[in-house]
């Protein structure tokens, strides 16, 4: 090692970030500072990375779990030569940069996932090191180890103290991924100040016993921390965490090791005094010495050799297994095939009742043989959420077969799902459609991101019945579709399921959350009524009059359809013309042109009534001023389903009570 190269580019970390945050006036210059030696070492001596091609599938991942630390990556994406320029990085926290204050997904540049929520990309790793080992499973042969890359993260006091990274902690160390290799920077310091405040656990004990192989350096010592990452890597049996004392803020004279410097710029006189005081000049801003700039980039040459060599071994594998080598090209390209379409099963309305979860589970089984890419599980709940896929094997630490265990672990799940979309695969996760609350910051990543994410929430209302008020949902629903790009659907009966499953699997620019009943519903007679296919606009007339103009109109989703339609059948008796309208999903009704959308629910048809058994939040967007809601604004309670629907409303006689009423005004 050459001491005085090695500060001079651990100092340019220090202060790009240092002078980026000063010119912002807002971010978080002590993590940069204290935690660039061990990102140093990381990057120059083991990432295996091509600056050039920064989607080159043998790659080894970097994740910053501790996102608010954003310009420690952005300088070392910058340095290493990735299309980032340092003009990017003057531009940080500005409108329209690729250097916003938390990273963002930009593959292009080698940000791998966006972070910030601390803990998420801790747990977001684990799925892409439960990717690499089901890819490497599926696709490396003797000879060929086409992926054979490690999960790289520095992580944070803050990531650590978060449960999700518990829960993953402890699914990756069950699972013995020795692919994964974290550097938790120990800096002790959080935004109140010391950790000792909240945090006095033997962090050490805790990994330990969750089965990961942990060090402890000292964040300073570069010959440490390389001997570290080394042995880390060396341990393929169990996940490493290699515990770095690192010092936040390190060289500011007033307020190294302080909370002062966590959140805030250092200040003009500070940052004078702190890069006097680490021999650095005070002029110009954002200087890279040239020396520096050399070593850092020697990660191109050193990049190309990499994939060209990877490029080499894929090129006799192409010989050898030309049928596997067109999968994983088709997966690179997210072109995945589409054969199983056909396979997708029809219900007949003559096979009775079907809850929407069973119809779910049989769909995907119907599909699983041609989806290689699509793997998933359920939060300890599979037998309940129908979310099992038969034959394809269970993924253990000896065989990673596509059914994932997760445990009663909601919120990890939800981030692995994450890592897995992160990684090529397209994963499905279910659990009951009230716990989606624990999986909620992990949802929005994933529409924030537009991860191909498929959720199966099952138990949809108050149908669960005797579970109860803390086991059924009301506002879960108007929760979910308050998040912005992801796709919500309801299904009514088991062909509307079916449909949303195609859909699910063929929309990759977002995640998409299936929403199904525990209680069977009638599968609906579709030779009397409009096909399930309707779905795919979001909202589709399922029956109207046998002529002219609907004098009202019924909107309902999942089960409650089927009440509408018991309702519309009733109004015909009395010489009412209604229209029924099946809206499984408003994220893709309001995809549709004005013209579809207003032939579903013309404006000219004021009187409207829509049926939902959950929160009517937003619902009078679509019925209007002068329409009604039938949904529910308080908590559910324990009874057979049947009696809570009479209960809360959900009826015929009561729906035709309201329309009564509602079309004398």
């Amino acid at each position: 090692m050459n001491k005085s190269i090695d500060e001079a580019c651990i100092n340019t970390l220090r202060f790009l970030a240092v002078d980026a945050v000063e010119r912002a006036g807002s971010g978080h210059p002590g993590m940069p500072m204290g935690d660039a030696a061990i990102a140093y070492v990381l990057w120059t001596r083991f990432l295996r990375h091509n600056p050039r091609n920064p989607r080159w599938l043998g790659r080894d991942r970097f994740i910053l779990s501790a996102g608010h630390g954003s310009m420690l990556l952005y300088s070392l994406l910058h340095l290493t030569g990735y299309n980032l320029s340092l003009e990017e990085l003057k531009n940080f926290r500005q409108w329209g940069s690729r250097t916003p204050g938390h990273p963002e997904y930009d593959p292009d540049i080698g940000i791998e996932a966006t972070t910030g929520p601390l803990g998420q990309g801790f747990a977001m790793g684990v799925g892409m090191a439960m990717a690499q080992k089901y890819l490497a499973h599926r696709y490396n042969k003797p000879g060929y180890p086409l992926f054979d890359y490690t999960i790289y993260a520095i992580t944070s006091d803050g990531d650590i103290m978060e449960g999700i990274s518990n829960e993953a902690a402890s699914i990756a160390g069950h699972l013995k991924l020795g692919n994964i290799v974290y550097l938790y920077s120990d800096n002790r310091i959080t935004i109140e100040g010391s950790t000792d405040l909240t945090f006095t656990e033997d962090v050490a004990g805790r990994f330990t016993s969750l089965k990961w192989h942990v060090q402890k350096v000292d964040g300073n010592d570069l010959s440490a921390i390389e001997r570290a990452i080394r042995i880390a890597g060396e341990e393929k049996e169990k996940p490493s965490i290699i515990i770095a004392r690192t010092r936040i803020g390190y060289g500011s004279p007033n307020k190294e090791g302080t909370a002062k410097v966590h959140g805030a710029p250092l200040g003009e006189e500070e940052t004078r005094l702190t890069k006097k005081r680490l021999n650095w000049p005070l002029d110009p801003p954002f200087y890279i010495p040239d020396e520096a700039l050399r070593v850092f980039r020697k990660a191109l040459e050193r990049g190309e050799d990499l994939e060209k060599h990877w490029l080499d071994m894929f090129d006799g594998y192409s010989k050898e297994y030309s049928h596997l080598a067109e999968e994983i090209r088709a997966l690179e390209r997210r072109e995945y095939r589409t054969d199983w379409l056909k396979d997708i099963p029809a219900f007949s309305s003559d096979s009775g009742p079907m809850a929407t979860r069973s119809a779910s589970g049989r769909v995907l089984n119907s599909v699983a043989e041609k989806t290689y890419f699509l793997l998933g599980g359920s939060a300890d709940l599979a037998p309940s959420n129908n979310t099992y896929l038969d034959g394809y094997g269970d993924f253990s630490p000896d065989s990673p077969g596509r059914n994932i265990h997760y445990g009663v672990r909601e919120h990890a799940m939800g981030a692995i799902m994450n890592g897995l979309a992160l990684s090529m695969l397209v994963p499905f996760g279910g659990t009951f459609l009230i716990f989606s609350d624990y999986m909620r910051p992990a949802i929005r990543l994933s529409a924030l991101m537009g991860l191909h994410v498929v959720y199966v929430f099952t138990h949809d209302s108050i149908g669960l019945g005797e579970d109860g008020p803390t086991h059924q949902p009301v506002e879960q629903l108007a929760g979910l579709r308050a998040i912005p790009n992801l796709t919500v659907i309801r299904p009514c009966d088991a062909n509307e399921t079916a449909q949303a499953w195609k859909i699910a699997l063929l929309r990759r620019d977002g995640p998409v959350a299936i929403v199904l009943t525990r209680q069977k519903v009638p599968i609906i007679d579709r030779k009397k009524y409009a096909p399930a296919e309707g779905l795919v606009q979001g909202a589709y007339i399922l029956a109207d009059p046998d002529d002219g103009r609907p004098d009202i109109i019924i909107i309902a989703t999942g089960s409650e359809v089927h009440i509408a339609l018991e309702v519309y059948e009733e109004l015909k008796k009395h010489g009412i013309k209604a229209r029924v309208v099946s809206m499984p999903s408003w994220e893709i009704f309001e995809e549709q042109d004005h013209a579809y959308r207003e032939e579903v629910l013309p404006s000219s048809v004021e009187a409207r009534i829509a049926i939902e058994a959950g929160s009517s939040i937003g619902w009078h967007k679509y019925v209007g001023t002068k329409g009604e809601v039938i949904g529910i604004d308080r908590f559910g309670a324990s009874a057979p389903y049947k009696v809570l629907f009479e209960k809360y409303g959900l009826t015929k006689e009561n729906i035709l009570s309201r329309i009564f009423a509602l079309l004398k005004r």
